[in-house]
């Protein structure tokens, strides 16, 4: 897998160049606090609507907030939800698909029915319709997104565990008298981890972009937070567009939040393309263990 990443690091610069950038994000929004140059949520409306300067370099938005400071501590959030909805969807889609495939029979019928009820719901309306009845908050829109995105890894996961399970491993694992438990965590999972792995590193920037736009349609964190889907949505509300003001003179107010926004969600995915070549070849590099012995 190591020789794999510095072959891809090597041979394909947008690869390489898509890591700094979000590693550029990343770290940005770690250090948050030591780099924005003022409080994101501090309002001062005599500095309202100012242009990009020296003192703000991305401007000032409708409430006098600096931008600038609000995008750094704007990735924070968007891609925190993104990364920790992917986790979390992705261990309960691993075992219930897991435990669906291995058992198989009623229990894998009533297990996967439950699942396509989920999936036959329109991803983004059934997330709206969960985060509007639960409220609009950071936690409820992760809930949100962890439910929509959950069944998907399921049918993932469980699609590769009715052929890992006819495997010689597994059958030796049973008959030298491995409790089920055992084998689906020792042989099963670990076996058909892959293809989930693959799905969950092509799946982060799908729900950055989810979360960003349920915040921009009000569903998402709640004002003032600085997460880039709610400050596009707080200017395009709050600025007054439709009367007095031209949106194309005040690019600044929407411009710089859209731009790192797509640049991180489209580096993402382009890292996320090129994952995959390097968790098939980590794959073909596992050793098989040998076969343990049970005592009865």
């Amino acid at each position: 897998m190591l020789h794999s990443l510095k072959k891809m690091f090597k041979s394909n610069y947008l690869f390489t160049f898509g890591v700094i950038i979000c590693l550029f994000w990343i770290i940005m929004a770690i250090i948050a606090p030591f780099v924005a140059p003022y409080d994101p949520v501090v309002q001062d409306l005599t500095l309202r609507l100012k242009a990009p300067s020296a003192a703000h370099i991305f401007g000032t938005d409708n409430f006098g907030r600096d931008i600038f400071s609000r995008v750094i501590y704007g990735g924070r959030y968007s891609l925190l939800a993104g990364c920790l909805t992917v986790v979390i969807a992705g261990c309960i889609g691993t075992i219930y698909g897991a435990i669906a495939g291995y058992v198989g029979g009623a229990v894998d019928n009533v297990m996967m029915r439950l699942s396509e009820m989920i999936l036959s719901f329109p991803s983004l309306i059934l997330a709206m319709i969960i985060n509007a009845v639960m409220g609009s908050n950071l936690f409820n829109t992760m809930f949100a997104l962890v439910i929509v995105a959950w069944p998907s890894y399921a049918r993932v996961m469980r699609s590769v565990v009715l052929s890992v399970r006819e495997n010689e491993y597994v059958t030796a694992s049973e008959a030298l008298g491995a409790s089920r438990i055992r084998i689906l965590l020792k042989e099963i999972i670990p076996n058909s981890i892959t293809s989930v792995l693959i799905m969950a590193t092509t799946d982060i920037g799908n729900q950055i972009l989810m979360f960003s736009t349920l915040s921009f349609l009000g569903l998402g964190s709640a004002p003032p937070t600085p997460e880039w889907g709610m400050m596009v949505f707080s200017t395009s509300i709050n600025s007054g567009w439709q009367d007095s003001l031209d949106w194309q003179s005040l690019q600044w107010l929407w411009g710089p939040t859209s731009l790192v926004m797509d640049s991180a969600i489209c580096w993402i995915r382009n890292c996320e393309n090129s994952s995959k070549i390097i968790i098939d070849a980590a794959k073909h590099n596992i050793l098989r263990r040998p076969l343990p012995i049970y005592s009865s």
